[in-house]
């Protein structure tokens, strides 16, 4: 048994080794994203966030049977191996960190099998949150997020009563007691996107912290059982609501901050009233998505009851037939003696 444990453990071993070996600087580039990018600074509590996810599910873990699957596993680890690769002969960061991802849900699918797979896809969607998107893809994000933030600012700013002109990203306003006209730009910093990331990946976590009972409704089976239960459904709406609340909360912060520059000056969009507002909507914004969770448990239906078993009324009836029919077996025992 000891020798079976050694072998197990310098198994393990080999594979974290030969894995922090190929790759070492893409850890080592993505730590450093996530500690100077603002944007995704969250990436430094994920790889605690899983860990945790994984212990408290280990239970979850067991009672599935263990079916490798050698030939997709070893199909996954080549596509990952050769993802990484491309990345480095094209310099691009994110197809390399992308082929972590896919390396790592390519050993556990050789190791144990697609449905020990099914039972990481939140710890694994995490992952794959946590990776800074490509850089011709952030600002095509970026900037119509800035466009509809500050059009949502000067439309509160005109509804104020207040004179304003928008030249794309760039809202140009007469503070009180200002003798020219000053700008105010709506930056990348002020997209929204940073939150957009954050609250993504919040919903996920929430989601999974609040998901219901995991038992998959009656008679169903399949690979896609799961599509039929309120918690899948739930999970998603939660997931999907946070793109909205994100923008909407983000276009408000701006809309407040237009209006406040108005009558206390452009400086107010500085210092500590922009950082403070920020962690300000960043609650808000939460608040709605737990808002959104609580609406869904109001709709959230009744558990279905095991087939053949009564209802409560017969329940109470039975329960009443026991009592008496003693009495009355004596009775009739009493009377023929």
């Amino acid at each position: 048994m000891s020798a079976l444990v050694t072998k197990s453990l310098w198994r393990v071993l080999a594979i974290i080794s030969v894995l922090l070996f190929a790759y070492a600087t893409v850890l080592v580039s993505l730590a450093h994203t996530w500690w100077t990018d603002e944007n995704y600074s969250h990436g430094l509590l994920i790889p605690f966030i899983v860990v945790y996810i994984l212990w408290i599910s280990r239970d979850r873990f067991a009672p599935e049977l263990s079916r490798p699957s050698p030939y997709l596993g070893l199909a996954a680890i080549l596509f990952a191996l050769f993802a990484l690769w491309a990345g480095v002969a094209g310099a691009e960061l994110y197809m390399q960190r992308l082929s972590l991802v896919l390396i790592l849900a390519g050993l556990v699918i050789y190791f144990w099998g697609v449905r020990i797979m099914r039972l990481l896809l939140v710890p694994f969607g995490l992952l794959l949150l946590s990776i800074p998107i490509p850089a011709i893809l952030f600002n095509k994000i970026a900037f119509p997020l800035q466009l509809f933030a500050s059009s949502c600012a000067v439309w509160a700013m005109r509804l104020f009563g207040i004179p304003v002109l928008r030249q794309g990203n760039i809202i140009e306003l007469m503070p009180l007691n200002a003798v020219s006209t000053q700008k105010l730009e709506v930056v990348e910093a002020c997209s929204g996107i940073r939150s957009l990331m954050t609250l993504m990946t919040l919903a996920v976590v929430f989601a999974f912290f609040t998901h219901p009972d995991p038992r998959p409704p009656a008679n169903s089976t399949g690979i896609f059982a799961g599509l039929k239960s309120y918690g899948f459904w739930r999970s998603t709406i939660l997931f999907l609501s946070a793109v909205p609340i994100a923008i909407l909360t983000n276009a408000f912060r701006v809309s407040g901050t237009g209006v406040l520059s108005h009558y206390y000056g452009t400086k107010v969009a500085d210092g500590f009233f922009h950082s403070f507002s920020g962690w300000v909507i960043y609650i808000a914004a939460f608040l709605l998505l737990f808002g959104v969770g609580w609406i869904l448990d109001r709709f959230k239906p009744a558990a279905n009851k095991p087939q053949g078993e009564p209802p409560e009324e017969d329940k109470e009836f039975m329960k009443g037939e026991g009592a008496v029919t003693p009495t009355v077996q004596i009775l009739t025992q009493e009377g023929t003696e």
